[in-house]
């Protein structure tokens, strides 16, 4: 069984701005740096012809887990996430760690009133008989999570540079 996503964020600056953001290096850098948890590192980015792809890696440590998923994963939870972004949209693949699962989603930014809105729609599938539904809504609970603290931080970060 999957379980199904979608989570808004806003933003007080324009979609044009908050997408220049999301392909930009040195904000990824900066956010890793600031949110992205254990371990965190931009594994690759690469921008040619209008088309970004960058893979993020982020980590949780396992105290910070709930009891069941420390023990299903044995340690930290590593999270390898690829997204592809061209003309105000991205598409999103999220592995995590050992577990047999991936979060699969399309992000759209755009113009709303005198911000912008980046919405996150997309299916968390986890393949673990009887604690699959558990770690699915975990998941889905913690990427809202850190989509909110994201977009909190790409507020900041293009307000402080004008």
């Amino acid at each position: 069984m999957a379980r199904r996503i979608e989570h808004h964020t806003t933003s007080p600056h324009s979609a044009e701005k908050v997408f220049g953001a999301m392909v930009d290096e040195t904000h990824l850098r900066d956010r890793l740096a600031a949110i992205g948890g254990s371990n965190a590192e931009l594994v690759t980015f690469s921008s040619t012809g209008g088309k970004t792809t960058y893979q993020l890696k982020q980590g949780v440590p396992a105290e910070h887990l709930p009891s069941a998923v420390k023990a299903a994963l044995g340690g930290d939870l590593v999270i390898q996430r690829t997204e592809t972004w061209a003309a105000g949209a991205g598409t999103v693949e999220v592995a995590v760690g050992s577990v047999p699962g991936r979060l699969e989603g399309a992000f759209t930014v755009l113009d709303n009133g005198s911000g912008s809105k980046t919405t996150l729609t997309g299916e968390v599938r986890v393949g673990i008989p009887l604690l699959g539904g558990k770690l699915e809504k975990l998941i889905a609970e913690q990427v809202a999570v850190l989509l909110d603290k994201e977009s909190e931080f790409t507020s900041e970060w293009l307000a402080n540079r004008g």
